[in-house]
């Protein structure tokens, strides 16, 4: 569940999505349920609910899991997760912004902290890498979904900033206190989305290669493994060789 980045792209090329289906399973199920705990239980009635259950879709989760997280939320009143960011700097000077989901802050500051010592990095305070990154509203939409032409066309007609496509999907560019009416005009034509994000996305990158690169890797996989941890963003860039 990678964010707006270079570091994206790395990961599905390792496969990890796969190798890790549970835990990306885990995640999305937390969302939901805590989407489903702060408002509406109808999706229709609840964007961050209705984002999240279409994020979960989009990487295969079964109905029932859906379900049970949304159930869950009716039940679960003895926990109380809050969202928090940390930013830091990991090998090779890299900016990292994490937001993470938990009912526990303490652990969570204390496992992301060990992660970045671990890793020859260090975790600042709020506000510390934050200043080199643009906070957006993105949407993907599958290029199995919709042609180039029609995105673009609607995109604009549902007043986004920008639209891209790459050869896997379309993303959408939008003001992020746009991004849930924009997505409502884009529903008027299209019916399935892979995420609807409010991204951090890096003015500048930092070029990374060879062992600079190797380690940043391993940093970004530690951090997206721990259980708490809902997003990773870098500014990160890597190179081939």
């Amino acid at each position: 569940m990678a964010g707006h980045s270079h570091w994206a792209g790395i990961k599905h090329k390792k496969d990890r999505v796969d190798k890790q289906r549970s835990k990306i399973f885990s995640k999305l199920s937390r969302e939901i349920t805590v989407a489903a705990k702060l408002g509406d239980k109808n999706p229709e009635m609840n964007s961050r609910l209705r984002s999240a259950i279409q994020a979960a879709r989009s990487s295969n989760m079964p109905k029932n899991n859906i379900e049970r997280a949304i159930e869950k939320s009716e039940i679960s009143t003895g926990s109380n997760f809050e969202s928090l960011r940390y930013e830091g700097f990991g090998p090779g000077k890299i900016s990292v912004i994490v937001e993470a989901l938990t009912d526990n802050k303490n652990r969570t500051v204390s496992s992301i902290r060990t992660i970045f010592q671990k890793n020859n990095g260090n975790l600042g305070t709020q506000g510390s890498v934050s200043h080199g990154f643009s906070q957006i509203g993105i949407i993907k939409i599958s290029k199995k979904e919709i042609q180039d032409e029609k995105i673009f066309e609607y995109a604009l007609n549902a007043g986004a900033d920008e639209c891209y496509s790459n050869k896997d999907f379309h993303e959408i560019q939008c003001k992020k206190d746009e991004i849930y009416n924009v997505k409502k005009q884009l529903e008027k034509n299209i019916s399935n989305f892979l995420s609807t994000d409010i991204e951090w996305v890096p003015l500048n990158y930092v070029n990374l290669s060879g062992e600079d690169k190797e380690n940043a890797i391993k940093f970004l996989e530690n951090l997206e493994d721990e259980d708490d941890i809902q997003k990773v963003f870098t500014n990160a860039k890597f190179n081939d060789n």
